[in-house]
């Protein structure tokens, strides 16, 4: 057979068109929805033609079992019926990045939601799901980040590219507190993922938390509670995603994921969903497979960084839950909001005695390093003595450290309390710090 013809028998080839093989809906159990095929991979995205093939309803292949496909749709199972047709798409879910999406609310398929139109500008389209960077592509952290709360910038000093978790009860200022970090902080782009939120606190923390300002330069994803599980959970590799494409062109850029439990118990839904046995406390073991692969996309690739945030709402005010202790023991550091200090009024409440930055020796100097000790050691005597001090059991002067320690705490704890709208640079925080140990 000649060039001639090899030519003609390729050219022949491509211009035959893939056959697309369908599936057929046959059972719906719970979240998930059995199809008898199509050939498709785990992760990809496919469409259900409901209604007669009127209507499609996108969903994601999450299992297989007896032979057959386990999707779980984007939307609500409403509409689908058995024999509805199944068409894979050939591709993991795509989602929008680039300047289009600054200043915007979108859902994790990247479609507004803040009733401001079609996204507008330079766009490009990147996989959702994102491979984890490798260890050797990561430089040391050796840069301060700084926060612009004075009670984080010293106790817990962060690093640019650091991972943080904010661990609280409900009710004591978590998100406040992302609101402070996003408006004060020195990051280039700040993406926040909302997942599981009440629908009634999403405008409520754009207008009141992160303000005009700071929305210019920041990008929210949002999945609310009401949502399906696999909706929460894209939300998370979502934000990753766009973060990542950020940090590709040399931004630093600040993530808040609000929260870590939320998606935990997303996870949950969809596992025990597709036949996981349930392990700790009713969580499968995917949960705690999913929490590495969202919270290793965070740190330093290059000249870009990203710094993350993470909020785990603890059950009972119980720091050692599972998803707690899995978190706490993958990030770099955590802040501990405490009840009572929200109940006496002091915000933001983080208990900076139980807080701690992994990372703090090694990016503040030893100038700062001292009053920072000096300030321990000071809270540390008063939560020792509190009680004593409190029933009146204490003599003054019986001990010099004590008393020390007495007439310094009022000015820590104006160190520590901050107004929401106030911003703190890392410099006038030590200064700050300074003066209050030098309290007579």
């Amino acid at each position: 057979m000649t060039a001639h013809h090899f030519g003609n028998m390729r050219r022949n080839m491509a211009a035959i068109r893939p056959l697309c093989v369908t599936g057929r809906v046959t059972k719906v159990i719970g979240l998930t929805v059995e199809s008898q095929g199509p050939p498709a991979s785990l992760g990809e995205a496919c469409w259900i033609g409901t209604q007669g093939g009127r209507h499609r309803k996108l969903a994601e292949v999450v299992g297989f079992r007896d032979g057959k496909i386990l999707l779980m749709p984007w939307e609500g199972l409403e509409g689908v019926a058995a024999g509805d047709s199944v068409e894979p798409t050939g591709s993991p879910p795509q989602i929008p990045v680039g300047p289009c999406v600054l200043g915007r609310i979108i859902d994790p398929m990247g479609r507004p939601i803040d009733d401001h139109g079609p996204l507008v500008g330079e766009m490009r389209s990147t996989p959702m799901i994102r491979d984890v960077p490798p260890p050797s592509r990561r430089p040391r952290i050796r840069d301060v980040f700084q926060t612009g709360v004075r009670a984080i910038d010293t106790f817990a000093t962060c690093g640019k590219g650091q991972r943080l978790g904010i661990f609280a009860g409900s009710g004591v200022g978590k998100s406040s507190l992302l609101g402070m970090i996003s408006r004060h902080s020195e990051a280039d782009i700040v993406v926040v993922a909302l997942i599981g939120e009440r629908g009634r606190e999403v405008l409520e923390f754009v207008e009141k938390d992160l303000g005009p300002e700071a929305l210019k330069r920041s990008v929210l994803v949002v999945a609310t509670s009401d949502q399906p599980a696999l909706v929460r959970i894209k939300a998370a590799y979502a934000a990753n995603s766009i973060a990542a494409d950020f940090r590709a062109q040399g931004k630093h850029v600040l993530l808040l994921v609000d929260s870590l439990t939320r998606l935990a118990m997303a996870q949950r839904e969809l596992g025990l969903a597709v036949g996981e046995p349930p392990a700790t406390r009713g969580y499968p073991p995917s949960v705690f497979g999913l929490m590495p692969v969202i919270l290793e996309q965070a740190g330093c690739v290059g000249d870009g960084a990203i710094t993350g945030f993470y909020t785990i709402l603890t059950e009972g005010d119980d720091w050692n839950d599972p998803v707690s202790d899995c978190a706490r023991s993958i990030l770099d550091g955590h802040l501990l909001l405490s009840r009572r200090l929200a109940s006496e009024n002091h915000y933001p409440a983080i208990e900076v005695l139980d807080s701690l930055s992994r990372l703090q020796s090694d990016i503040i100097s030893n100038e700062q390093a001292q009053p920072i000790s000096q300030a321990r050691q000071i809270l540390a005597i008063q939560r020792q003595y509190r009680e004593i001090i409190e029933i009146g059991a204490y003599t003054p002067g019986s001990n010099p450290n004590l008393d020390r320690a007495l007439r310094i705490y009022p000015e820590l704890v104006k160190v520590l309390r901050q107004p929401i709208s106030e911003n703190s640079p890392l410099a006038t925080s030590f200064d700050a710090l300074n003066r209050a140990l030098a309290t007579p």
